[in-house]
């Protein structure tokens, strides 16, 4: 089963660099399971569930969210309808939507997890290490295929939670930094792991923004507009081969697509 990881979508060249590579990717056969985090989707910005709806009808089977799920307002009622878009597992109680879903495929059953990390991020998140054990038990009844998106800052988190999930998972990714690391590999007892996937949306660009205004607010400290940018279009993620029976990654190599305008 070849998965496909999809780095976070920035605004609208994010949106359509996503349905471009991954329609063409679906065309040609080349993966059978995509998942993609569109937590800066709108506007960079959050998700609204117009734009979560066009993303799962451009290719992704799952879509997960971070620390921004809750930016567009109307996005709360949307989680209520649609268990393809997860918030991040470790929410406080009582907030809408979920945070993990297994569905049924042709290659077997998948879940896909998606938590948030503590260190430097904001302080309402549960620990996602407690989280994930409360989750993956085997009374469950989740997949064979498990995957986790780690939706945090430091890399020491990221890679302690990798770790901490290696063999009970199949797959362990990072986001949230737009800035795709060179670590994939398939840790000691078969899962996949990278520690960011990287930006779906224009690198030509301070992590999808224009430049200028973000110059502006690092040698001023004063506001200033950060739009999103448009040069340099590019899908960043991973993608991974799992054995479905055993759900243990067999291969792992990182995605870096240019999209031409």
């Amino acid at each position: 089963m070849r998965i496909l990881l999809v780095g976070d979508m920035v605004g609208s060249p994010g949106r359509a660099a996503f349905a471009r590579v991954v329609g063409q990717m679906r065309q040609k056969g080349e993966v059978d399971f995509v998942v993609a985090n569109a937590e800066n989707a709108a506007g960079g910005r959050g998700l609204t569930g117009a734009l979560a709806q066009e993303i799962l009808t451009a290719g992704a089977d799952v879509i997960t969210l971070g620390d921004h799920a809750w930016d567009q307002k109307d996005l709360a009622a949307y989680l209520e309808k649609e268990p393809r878009v997860l918030r991040p597992a470790n929410s406080a109680p009582g907030c809408p939507g979920r945070g993990w879903i297994t569905l049924d495929t042709p290659g077997g059953r998948i879940t896909v997890l998606s938590v948030v990390g503590r260190v430097f991020m904001p302080t309402h998140f549960d620990c996602p290490f407690r989280t994930a054990d409360q989750i993956l038990k085997p009374e469950a009844g989740l997949g064979k295929v498990i995957i986790v998106d780690v939706h945090a800052e430091a890399t020491s988190e990221k890679i302690a939670l990798g770790r901490y999930l290696d063999g009970r998972v199949s797959v362990v990714a990072g986001t949230h930094t737009h800035v795709q690391t060179s670590d994939e590999t398939i840790l000691p007892k078969g899962t996949a792991y990278l520690t960011d996937l990287g930006m779906t949306g224009p690198h030509d660009s301070v992590l999808g923004r224009e430049v200028a205004p973000v110059l502006k607010r690092f040698t001023t400290g004063m506001p200033a507009p950060f739009d999103i940018a448009s040069g340099d279009v590019r899908l960043e993620g991973l993608m991974v081969t799992v054995d479905e029976q055993t759900g243990r990654a067999q291969k792992v190599k990182r995605v870096r697509e240019r999209v031409e305008k």
